[in-house]
């Protein structure tokens, strides 16, 4: 199968390819904004609907099993219909849900504008990629990762800030309606300078692959964002996870023989794709997001700061993710993929670990630089995984590639949180005390630094010139 242009592309592979990754980046920063600025206004969300604030959780919990759902169904749709074409159909599914969002009335209209607001992220996210590989040359496939990567770091700076600020001075309807002009802008951009192409020879709908990915997807998510919430009992969150990992591996069986597959497992044959998504990517990604997960929890409960105080330190921390922007490309042409995310894994576990060691009297100017190598090291291997991924992903396989990218991506996230959330309840349940305190977080952050250690010695494995067409290291050494 080939893609069949729509439009005549840019004469520049270079400039068209980045054109693409900045137009796809801010819809991106526009989904990812959503995310992070939501959970700052749901007591107050929740007081307009007569509700009490933890029945707000809803809306989170329906906007997630609504992206495990159709996040499967995305790549074959981009196939189908066209990359460009389902772009624009997530963007509009994506604003005028949060135009809804902002002018519900009850729980009930939020709930259902919330779900057309997971269909439309279901489909921004792996499509997003799609656009980005099928218009990036190789040589450009770093910078143009670099820039779509950009919003998952900045983003998480300024959404609590912004939501905060929006939810305090205006209400919590503008958290949603400032959705509506980034989205105007995505979509006038992506109609103009995106060119359109659909595939040759689309396969037919493998509805039975589709089910049972959803389905398996969808119960794992719900039963990992469970375990973060130990109160609700461990018998209804085990039996999730594990119907979850059931049917996903009945659904892994159907894939590989069906005939026409809603997904190609092939990717995963391919060296580089298969550590950077399945095996070692995987496991660094869960120490990657439980690490913000844990930090603000550190700084409010184990040393009783002020939720601004610690937001000034977690802003050192992302300040350290956009820091290393300008340094990771050429780093990984000077480098190599391989050298860099094992010296620079080995360099972040060191950081995560030292998390334990601070304390409240430790001086705050050894805090903010270790929030800002932290910072640096995480950034620099996101862009590394998030890159390497698709060095070596022949045009056949990137539908599939970017899908199971964002549905693995999915669980490391939820598995990142999930598993600090427990380390800390078990932890706190071992000392027999009804609040965690400093040395549960301690425990926490030594058991992830160990996993993201355990992971950067996997690396080891990639071959020296392992994505050099993409990094260009091999033609420079």
């Amino acid at each position: 199968m080939t893609a069949v242009p729509d439009t005549e592309a840019s004469t520049d592979p270079a400039s068209s390819a980045r054109r693409v990754a900045l137009i796809v980046a801010i819809a991106f920063f526009m989904q990812l904004l959503d995310s992070t600025i939501i959970s700052t206004s749901l007591p107050q969300m929740g007081q307009s609907f007569g509700v009490p604030a933890v029945a707000m959780s809803i809306g989170i919990t329906v906007y997630m099993l609504t992206m495990a759902v159709f996040v499967p169904l995305s790549g074959w749709l981009a196939d189908r219909f066209g990359a460009r074409n389902i772009f624009l159909l997530a963007i509009v599914l994506f604003t005028l849900a949060s135009l809804a969002c902002g002018f519900s009335q009850s729980l009930a209209q939020f709930v259902a504008a919330r779900i057309v607001q997971g269909l439309g992220s279901a489909l921004m996210t792996p499509v997003g990629r799609i656009l980005v590989l099928r218009n990036a040359p190789k040589s450009e496939l770093l910078n143009a990762t670099a820039l779509i990567t950009w919003p998952a770091l900045f983003a998480p700076v300024v959404g609590p800030v912004l939501g905060g600020f929006i939810t305090t001075y205006l209400s919590w309807h503008w958290n949603f309606f400032i959705n509506i002009p980034l989205g105007l802008i995505g979509l006038a951009l992506v109609a103009r300078f995106i060119p359109g192409d659909r595939e040759a020879d689309p396969k037919p709908l493998d509805w039975p692959g589709f089910f049972l990915t959803s389905l398996g997807l969808a119960l794992l998510l719900y039963g990992l964002e469970r375990i973060a919430h130990p109160e609700d009992g461990a018998l209804p969150t085990l039996l999730l996870v594990a119907a979850g990992i059931v049917i996903g591996w009945l659904a892994v069986r159907h894939l590989r023989r069906a005939p026409h597959p809603l997904l190609d497992l092939s990717a995963f044959k391919v060296q580089t794709f298969a550590i950077s998504t399945l095996a070692a990517g995987t496991i660094f990604r869960v120490a990657i997001n439980a690490t913000p997960f844990l930090l603000p929890l550190l700084f409010q409960v184990g040393f009783g700061l002020s939720p601004v105080d610690a937001g000034l330190m977690i802003l050192a921390y992302f300040l350290g993710n956009l820091g290393m922007k300008t340094v990771t490309t050429p780093t990984l042409r000077r480098f190599g993929f391989r050298t860099v995310m094992v010296v620079n894994g080995l360099i972040a576990s060191a950081a995560i670990m030292a998390c334990a060691a601070i304390s409240p009297g430790t001086p705050q100017a050894l805090v903010v630089a270790l929030m800002l190598i932290a910072g640096l090291s995480r950034s620099m291997q996101f862009t590394a995984l998030n890159t390497l991924a698709f060095a070596d992903i022949d045009a056949t396989q990137r539908s599939s590639a970017a899908t199971l990218s964002s549905m693995l991506q999915q669980v490391a996230m939820l598995f990142g949180v999930a598993v600090a959330a427990a380390i800390v309840n078990l932890s706190q349940i071992a000392r027999s005390e009804a609040a965690p305190d400093l040395v549960d977080f301690r425990i926490a952050f030594v058991v992830i630094g160990l996993i993201a250690l355990a992971a950067s010695f996997r690396f080891i494995v990639l071959p020296p010139n392992a994505g050099s067409e993409v990094s260009g290291h091999a033609l420079e050494n």
